[in-house]
């Protein structure tokens, strides 16, 4: 069992910054690859972002390409979302979300969510 535990979410004006965090409980942390997803008022759950067990690999999803970048550190559970030149579509609830068993963007696929965290992007 994975408990994933999202912050950093808040009010910014177009443009600007945040980094969210998502910090896992339990020592296996490091097997898991993970993803970021959204959800944004009226609409589908979303993917944004992903990163394999090892942070070799990564992958956006088009919208967010060159703006927002995963990583993590698994010496400390966490994986990251650094959002930049952020614009009022990425207003969303962001969940970060934790999977092992394939490579993947499906939502379906990944087997612990957090509860997420709300990133309001003013115009």
């Amino acid at each position: 069992q994975v408990q994933l535990v999202e912050s950093g979410g808040g009010l910014v004006q177009t443009g600007g910054s945040l980094r969210l965090s998502c910090v896992a409980s339990g020592p296996t942390f490091n097997t898991y690859n993970m993803g970021w997803f959204r959800q944004a008022p009226g609409k589908e759950r979303e993917f944004v972002a992903a990163i394999t067990w090892s942070g070799r690999s990564t992958y956006y999803t088009n919208s967010v390409k060159g703006r927002f970048t995963i990583s993590r550190e698994n010496a400390k559970n966490t994986v990251f979302l650094q959002m930049n030149s952020l614009q009022p579509e990425d207003t969303a609830v962001y969940y970060c979300a934790a999977e092992r068993t394939k490579w993947t963007t499906r939502q379906d696929e990944f087997d612990y969510w957090g509860q997420g965290t709300q990133v309001t992007v003013s115009s």
